[in-house]
């Protein structure tokens, strides 16, 4: 995969299936693509209740770190999360993010409601020691060993 850095997707979808059933179980975005920092973040991430709290999600998002930091070659990744979603947040730090801070009436809701934003990010220079903690909680949770150096997932 090439990036186009004369392009200007909002957002780049990924489907998430289980290599086991062949079925959709998620999806995941890199969004708020900005070639020129160098900057991009990923989020529209949902699984099937079923998969959370599973290796899927550290997986799915280890491969993205990957593909940003080693293929695409960009310098930064955010997260954003709800403040009231604090399950996404966990989730955000477990990856290993860190987090940022809050933008404050940062989005409007359909209802109207204003809210704010928490951001997290990785930095190219975090992202060796974010790789190999990814690295070891996959490879002990998984029935495949080396993610490293191969395509293997679980499930």
């Amino acid at each position: 995969m090439r990036w186009c850095k004369n392009c200007h997707a909002d957002r780049l979808g990924f489907a998430v299936i289980d290599e086991r059933t062949g079925r959709a179980i998620g999806t995941s975005s890199f969004h708020d693509i900005l070639p020129a920092c160098q900057r991009l973040e990923i989020g529209y991430t949902w699984y099937a209740q079923s998969y959370w709290r599973t290796h899927v999600n550290t997986t799915c998002k280890f491969l993205l770190l990957r593909l940003a930091f080693e293929t695409l070659g960009f310098r930064t990744v955010g997260f954003r999360a709800s403040p009231a979603n604090i399950r996404s947040q966990r989730a955000i730090e477990r990856l290993g993010a860190k987090k940022d801070g809050v933008i404050r009436g940062h989005r409007v809701y359909q209802d109207g409601t204003i809210a704010d934003t928490v951001m997290y990010s990785i930095t190219a220079d975090e992202w060796q020691d974010v790789k190999r903690r990814l690295l070891d909680r996959l490879n002990k949770s998984c029935e495949f060993a080396d993610l490293s150096s191969s395509e293997k997932h679980c499930g």
